[in-house]
This record gives structure tokens, sequence and C-alpha cells, in this order.
């Protein structure tokens, strides 16, 4: 498995894995995707040694410098690759990103979704808050997990 920047050409491709993930919540569509990229965030793809699209991830970055902030939009891995690392190697790659930033790090998180609730405090997010009925049509609530900004040297040492 390999990381790259996510292409346009990959966008299919999530679309496919959005639809067998979230079904039941709003997947994001092809014109989503394409959106976030124009915007500018730090978004990855996980490749399979055949490099075909088994995962991807991103980070949106607002602010200026030395007063930037980010926010965890997605991360997805295809069902048939799922605890296998991906997951976990996205989501260090996106911190790493925001380290580089020293920038804080803001996500959603279903309530229901245990595994990627201990991913993320394996990683030092905290729960900041719920948001009842986040996730629709379900209606499922999501918590609001924060990572305090870390310098790289922080991160290093």
């Amino acid at each position: 498995m390999r990381l790259e920047p996510l292409q346009r050409r990959h966008i299919r491709a999530c679309v496919e894995i959005e639809r067998m993930l979230f079904s039941g919540d709003s997947p994001w569509s092809a014109a989503a995707f394409h959106a976030e990229l124009d915007a500018g965030g730090h978004y990855l793809a996980a490749l399979d040694d055949e490099g075909r699209l088994v995962g991807y991830a991103g980070l949106a970055v607002m602010g200026t410098p030395g007063d930037w902030e980010t926010g965890l939009h997605t991360i997805a891995v295809h069902p048939d690759h799922q605890g296998k690392g991906i997951g976990t190697a996205l989501l260090r790659a996106l911190l790493a990103r925001a380290d580089e930033l020293s920038a804080p790090v803001v996500l959603e998180v279903r309530t229901d979704n245990d595994t990627a609730i201990a991913l993320y405090e394996r990683h030092g997010f905290e729960r900041v808050g719920l948001r009842r009925r986040y996730y629709q049509p379900s209606g499922a609530d999501a918590y609001t997990m924060v990572r305090p900004a870390r310098r790289t040297q922080e991160v290093a040492g």
C-alpha cells in the first residue's frame, strides 16, 4: 500500500467506497469530492500494489500562516481492506500535515463508531462535544473531537 495525493481520477472509486460505507448518511458525491479538491485541502489516496484505490482521507486547512486550523473532513477504507492499518496510515499522514502547520485538528465521528473513536483517541483526540442528529438522514449523533496543535519539534522529540 502506498499513499499519494488524491487525484480527480480517483474520485469515481471514492464515490463507490462512500456508497458502501455511508449509504444511510448521504455519501459524498463526485461533485463534493471535486469541490474539496478545488478548495485546496490536503487529500490523500491509499493505493494497493496494483494501483487501485483502497482508501482516502482529507484534511481541510483554514486560516492564515501562524494561525492555521484544520478539520478532518473524511477518512474511509474499502471494506475488503479494513483492519490492515490503512486508516491508521492515512490518519497519521494527515496529522503530520497538521503538525507541519502547528494546527489543531477537529473532526466529527458517529457516537456508535467505536473503532474510529478508539483510533482517534490513540492519536491524541479528545471528545469535546456532542452534535445531536448530526448525520442525515439517519439522525445519528456525532462526537466532536479535537487534537490540540503540535509543533513538528514536539512530535520529533
